[in-house]
């Protein structure tokens, strides 16, 4: 496996990503048929397209996060890790700050994000949305 495509490295440019809101780029890092599953959301993702259109949301939202405190763990399978991390987000219409914890379970196959199970703190992101 090339070390550019090994899901460490996908993980690391979609981490990259999102803390510099390139939010336009981050479905190429996804598989056509990948799925995205946020188990405490709850909410499922099907496809580039969705994954595509989910990240065009969340451009075009009032969040800006910032990964910090990233820690991989590879697994005994070569295909998955588990990234720890956490965001420092700002709510853009506001000022307000908040911080959200972050576990996420990559499936990277050939570059690609084949899956993911993504377990964020939704009731951080709510509450600082002021909807929680």
């Amino acid at each position: 496996m090339n070390s550019d495509s090994t899901p460490r490295a996908v993980f690391e440019r979609l981490s990259a990503g999102i803390s510099a809101g390139r939010w336009h780029e981050l479905s190429a890092l996804y598989a056509e048929d990948a799925v995205v599953e946020q188990p405490f959301a709850p909410h499922r993702i099907d496809g580039r397209d969705a994954v595509h259109a989910h990240f065009a949301a969340a451009a075009g939202g009032p969040l800006r996060l910032t990964t910090r405190d990233v820690v991989v763990h590879e697994t005994a399978d070569p295909e998955v890790i588990i990234a720890e991390f956490t965001y420092d987000g700002t709510v853009t219409t506001t000022g307000a700050t908040f911080t959200a914890a972050n576990i996420q379970v990559l499936r990277v196959r050939d570059g690609l994000i084949v899956a993911s199970r993504d377990y964020h703190d939704h009731a951080a992101l709510a509450a600082a949305l002021g909807s929680g």
